[in-house]
């Protein structure tokens, strides 16, 4: 009888096991061992394809490749900060009461659902230097002097991004952190104001401590998904002016699509996935350490 439902177990978990092996064991599998190859992706592979660790060294010295890591930590860091600062503070906006405090919160949460393309396509047209939106306001506003061409410039092109990508991604941090908001019994603000608080001591001694795990979890979240950034990028700038807005998902595919590199694109791939893992493995002890 214990066999028959241990079988039964595995006969549910199996189509799950079979799925996750064919997208996700299989590919990495194949990754890592193309990484040792020099394979344009089309030719049949045999022993001359094999290089070993040399698609790896070339990382290591690529200079466009760690300028384009630095660029992506870069809009990280802007991410952590501004998008999550600004996610926060309409977070808490909404929780309290105030009027048509749901209808902000279904418009908050608009530009996260926003298809990539269509937000990269729509905010291009609006920054273009030529004929953009932008521009027009700031010229009838009376400020020409801050006219310039947002996304051609090397020295605004990648905070421009940043900026882009902060509006389209802060309204997942918004969601969670009302969520998190919402959790914090409101007893405990009715015993500070009782104890005569105010609002700042309640907030720094209530809110803060209570929202520490929420706002880990919002971080990881935002590091995660901003280094791997594309789409966005990819629609309005492609990695130009030059290698300004690169960042390590468009030189992968640059490596794959622009050189037919395939080898040198799955060890870039590696290497990423590794600096990734990094990442989030001092997260996760600083997470430890938060919530101790």
């Amino acid at each position: 009888m214990r066999i028959k439902d241990t079988l039964e177990n595995y006969a549910f978990i199996f189509p799950a096991v079979v799925i996750f092996s064919i997208f996700y064991i299989i590919p990495f599998v194949n990754v890592f061992w193309y990484s040792f190859l020099d394979w344009d992706g089309i030719m049949r592979i045999n022993a001359t394809n094999l290089t070993w660790f040399t698609n790896f060294k070339e990382v290591m010295t690529d200079r466009v490749w760690w300028q384009s890591v630095w660029q992506a930590s870069y809009i990280t860091l802007i991410a952590l900060t501004f998008q999550n600062a600004l996610a926060f503070f309409l977070a808490w906006a909404c929780d309290r009461e105030i009027r048509l405090k749901n209808f902000y919160r279904v418009i908050f949460f608009i530009p996260p659902i926003l298809s990539e393309v269509v937000v990269g396509l729509v905010w291009k047209w609006i920054l273009d230097g030529n004929y953009g939106i932008l521009n027009s306001w700031l010229v009838h506003l009376g400020f020409p002097n801050l006219v310039k061409d947002w996304l051609s410039n090397p020295n605004s092109a990648l905070t421009t991004l940043a900026v882009v990508h902060c509006w389209k991604g802060f309204g997942w941090g918004f969601l969670l952190f009302l969520a998190g908001l919402q959790t914090i019994p409101r007893e405990l603000y009715e015993a500070a104001r009782v104890d005569g608080a105010n609002a700042w001591q309640s907030f720094k001694n209530i809110t803060v401590p209570m929202m520490i795990p929420v706002t880990v979890l919002v971080m990881i979240l935002t590091v995660l998904g901003t280094m791997q950034v594309f789409a966005l990028i990819y629609t309005m700038t492609g990695g130009g002016p030059g290698y300004h807005t690169e960042v390590p998902v468009t030189r992968i595919f640059a490596s794959m699509r622009g050189s037919s590199r395939f080898g040198y694109a799955c060890a870039q791939g590696i290497v990423f996935g590794v600096i990734l893992m990094i990442i989030s493995f001092i997260q996760y002890r600083f997470s430890k350490k938060a919530k101790a």
